[in-house]
């Protein structure tokens, strides 16, 4: 029998999940075998063996994992983001590759919601302030008032249409930029516009070569000096250090930061101490119910992969 008409492994990537039963349940439903790496290194070394690679945000996919593949009929990636998977090398090796979006985007929006509003009314400096024994200063003067607060939001997807929503919806003036989707609710302005004329700038965009960095030293010198960067998308769309720096130097007023570009952020990162800021460990897609959708969601998309039933929420061509 050809290696091509052997059945293969799941292949669960190292993930932080309080179990994987439900994917345990589906290989003991069509007879699989099931390998939870533990870390790259066993990730990379059953390659070979999946029929079916499920991708966590704690590994990597690169051209270098694809070409060990040798039956596999799909990648399966729990959330929505997959920066850490190589499309165009799955493109070249025809391996689809299937994202798991909506399972979380309310928890997600809530959060960018949440980190906004308590940049915007400075509650990190005044917490700081009281920590130090300190008292109120000149905490707040800087701070518009909601009605006049003027909000951007870069990226109009699920999440970036709910974020927007909400802010309006409590009183704030909100514009926005997508460089694809297409919105009538939301008063649209260029990326220019919404990084240089808001007090609050929400990121949620996917992380790509054109967006890797999008707030640089250079934008954030042209940014308004009260203004707050909330980013639950991907760390890697902001150069940390140059933010670091601008918060230091007091050139932008605040950050709210749920992702990072090296998680867990590394000891001795120059945000670690940099002042008016909120960090999440990426948490902001949890809640009650996402955990259960996500893992539900990825599992029925390796169940359609492994039967050979179409695959929904393609990445690949």
């Amino acid at each position: 029998m050809s290696i091509e008409n052997e059945t293969g492994i799941i292949l669960v990537a190292p993930h932080r999940f309080p179990n994987v039963d439900r994917e345990r349940a589906l290989a003991k439903r069509l007879r699989r075998e099931i390998v939870v790496a533990e870390d790259q290194a066993s990730f990379r070394a059953h390659m070979a063996e999946a029929e079916v690679v499920m991708m966590t945000p704690y590994a990597k996919m690169t051209a270098e994992e694809f070409g060990l593949l040798r039956r596999c009929k799909a990648v399966v990636r729990y959330g929505v983001g997959y920066d850490n998977i190589d499309v165009a090398a799955a493109n070249r090796l025809g391996v689809p590759v299937t994202i798991v979006p909506d399972t979380a985007s309310e928890e997600v929006a809530s959060h960018a919601l949440a980190m906004g509003l308590a940049l915007a009314r400075r509650i990190p400096q005044g917490h700081a302030a009281i920590g130090a024994g300190e008292w109120a200063g000149v905490i707040g003067l800087d701070a518009p008032k909601l009605s006049n607060l003027r909000v951007g939001v870069v990226g109009t997807g699920r999440i970036g249409r709910l974020v927007a929503t909400w802010w309006a919806a409590i009183g704030a003036k909100v514009h926005a930029f997508d460089p694809i989707s297409t919105f009538k609710d939301v008063t649209a302005a260029s990326l220019k516009q919404v990084l240089e004329e808001s007090d609050v700038v929400s990121l949620h965009l996917p992380l790509t070569d054109e967006t890797r960095h999008l707030i640089s030293a250079e934008v954030l010198k042209r940014m308004r000096r009260n203004a707050v960067i909330i980013n639950v998308s991907r760390g890697g769309l902001i150069d940390e250090e140059a933010l670091a720096a601008a918060l230091r130097a007091g050139t932008i007023a605040g950050a709210g930061l749920d992702t990072f570009a090296q998680e867990p952020l590394p000891a001795g990162h120059p945000l670690r101490d940099a002042p008016n800021t909120l960090f999440t460990p990426h948490v902001a897609w949890r809640s009650t119910t996402s955990l259960d959708a996500l893992q539900e969601q990825a599992v029925e998309r390796a169940r359609r992969a492994l039967q050979g039933e179409p695959l929904p929420d393609l990445v690949t061509r």
